[in-house]
């Protein structure tokens, strides 16, 4: 046996135990899509965050599964966000590449950012210059309907269609008898006597000639069709505003003069969330009611309205406006529509009415009173947007529902 004496076993020293830091995984780059749409084509710029020039210009045809397949592809690349122009192609491209889990907006192309100096406009170019302002930041979102939202919103429209169409088919029952030597005198154009008169006219006793009253005969016959489809639509119209969605809009905007249920069915259609507008004038300049204006230094120059905007509002805001010519009063149909709504709302159409009907007057006496009415209507947008403003926007979910 060893003389050493037995030492104790020397522990084994292990580095001491640290977190081990888990790099954070690197932040795809963005490329967006600048995507010019026509019926048959998508023409498709591709501009990476840090290029300076799309780097690829393709030319797509507008098929959603090929499509989809292309940005596939693509977005292993990168993130992508696209945008396009709002347009007659609706918003089925937008649905898609929102369902495809793709960022895509809808760009209001009357504020596209345009450059006077260039001369050429080609599909390549647009799609181009809208990835280049979608990057830089400069472009305007439009809101997006819902499904729902756009279907009440087309059923609107297509009563406006009809109503277009009745008075085409006006003119043309006037302009042909005129032609042949038959015009009506006894009154005013379209009031009872009139509708009479040109009843008559399509009997076997009627003056006109066998031809002229087989010709007559179908433009009558085509008024009174469109008459017929009009009501039907306004049937369905009535059943419309009795939502959930829509009624307390429309029955805010039915106490103001001049704003009938068609009238606020428009408005509550096309406008949807007033909410989204922080200021009167802002919705103003949305329905392109502002004034043009070329001013430099000290020198200041005002124009005729944008009309930029939404015609559809627009026209219904003016001929509310023609309303407020006549002095404040309440009559029984107003009554009836503010019956049930809150105090302060009457109050504030009543004020209203006071209000434009002074500035009317006002404008009147040294403007014409086309010009004057724009002006009023631009003044009712400020007291209809103050009723509606606190009307919170319902939940597409509970659109859909509806």
């Amino acid at each position: 046996m060893s003389s050493r004496a037995a030492q104790p076993a020397t522990p084994l020293s292990l580095p001491p135990l640290t977190a081990t830091s888990v790099a954070p995984p690197a932040t795809r780059s963005i490329i967006y899509l600048g995507l010019d749409v026509h019926k048959d084509s998508i023409t498709i710029a591709v501009l990476p965050e840090a290029a300076k020039t799309p780097t690829r210009l393709d030319r797509l045809p507008n098929d959603l599964p090929k499509l989809k397949r292309w940005l596939d592809r693509l977005a292993k690349e990168g993130e992508l966000q696209a945008c396009y122009e709002a347009s007659g192609a609706g918003y089925v491209l937008h649905r898609a590449l929102r369902e495809w889990g793709y960022a895509c907006d809808v760009i209001a192309p009357s504020l596209i950012p345009m450059r006077p100096g260039v001369q050429r406009k080609h599909d390549k170019r647009d799609a181009a210059d809208l990835a280049r302002f979608y990057r830089a930041g400069e472009l305007v979102v439009v809101r997006i309907p819902s499904e729902a939202e756009e279907r009440v919103r087309d059923v609107v429209r297509c009563r406006e269609t009809f109503q277009r169409e009745i008075l085409k088919s006006r003119h043309y029952i006037l302009k042909f008898l005129a032609r042949r030597g038959f015009v009506f005198r006894e009154g005013t154009n379209w009031c009872t006597p009139h509708l009479r008169w040109l009843q008559h006219l399509t009997t076997d006793g009627s003056p006109l000639a066998p031809h002229d009253r087989l010709v007559y005969r179908e433009y009558h016959a085509l008024l009174l069709y469109k008459l017929q489809r009009r009501e039907e639509l306004d049937r369905q119209i009535e059943q419309l505003a009795l939502l959930p969605t829509l009624a307390p809009m429309v029955r805010r905007l039915q106490c103001f003069r001049g704003i009938s249920l068609h009238s606020a069915m428009v408005l509550a259609t096309e406008i949807v969330d007033w909410r989204r507008f922080d200021h009167p004038r802002k919705l103003a300049c949305y329905l392109g009611l502002i004034s043009r204006e070329d001013s430099s230094g000290t020198r200041t120059r005002l124009g005729s309205i944008t009309k930029a905007g939404n015609s559809h509002c627009r026209h219904v805001l003016v001929q509310a406006a023609w309303s407020y010519r006549h002095r404040p009063a309440t009559s029984v149909d107003l009554k009836r529509r503010q019956a049930g709504q809150p105090p302060a709302v009457i109050t504030h159409a009543w004020k209203a009415q006071q209000r434009l009907h002074q500035r009317f007057n006002h404008l009147s006496y040294r403007k014409r009173p086309q010009i004057a009415v724009v002006a009023v209507a631009r003044e009712l947008i400020g007291f209809l947007w103050a009723v509606l403003r606190d009307v919170p926007a319902t939940p597409a979910a509970e659109v859909q529902a509806a």
